[in-house]
């Protein structure tokens, strides 16, 4: 891919639970606070649960403080909503000891199953939920960076609108 070729996030920003089973919590990737509060804000006025997923790799290259305390402020800012988190490691091992030892909700492992098998062990005695597979997203706001927070509650609150008229 070029600087000028497109890019292809544009192509479906929604999908309609590919992977997902019918009636699962809609995912939601964020990339900023911004982000993450309008898709609390818009699932606390719905009364759904939601899924925030970081960034594929994101446990790398930003790290499971900075996801921590983006969720933690997120919360703050919304208290009222129901949410569940997932912080993508790949397949680094010692990204998501890393998250472990930081104390996130849960974490996403895609390496080998023994090692998988063994951060679960080590991240259960923590509370610490490890999933092995990358769940499909019901929105992306990559597309969406540097939307002002209108703009991303009305995206979050149409999504959602969709996601429980399909349920």
């Amino acid at each position: 891919m070029g600087l000028l070729e497109p890019h292809g996030r544009g192509r479906r920003p929604i999908r309609r639970n590919e992977l997902n089973p019918p009636g699962a919590d809609p995912v939601f990737i964020v990339h900023s606070l911004a982000h993450a509060v309008a898709t609390l804000t818009a699932a606390a006025e719905s009364g759904r649960v939601v899924v925030l997923l970081s960034a594929a790799g994101a446990g790398l290259y930003a790290g499971p403080g900075w996801w921590r305390t983006l969720i933690q402020a997120a919360r703050g800012a919304v208290p009222e909503a129901r949410c569940k988190t997932r912080l993508d490691c790949a397949d680094d091992a010692g990204a998501a000891q890393g998250a472990i030892r930081a104390g996130v909700e849960a974490l996403i492992f895609t390496g080998r199953a023994d090692v998988a098998a063994r951060l679960a062990d080590i991240a259960g005695q923590r509370g610490i939920e490890v999933v092995s597979k990358r769940p499909a997203a019901t929105l992306d706001l990559a597309e969406f960076f540097f939307a002002d927070s209108d703009h991303l509650l009305r995206r979050c609150r149409d999504v959602l609108a969709l996601v429980t008229r399909a349920c």
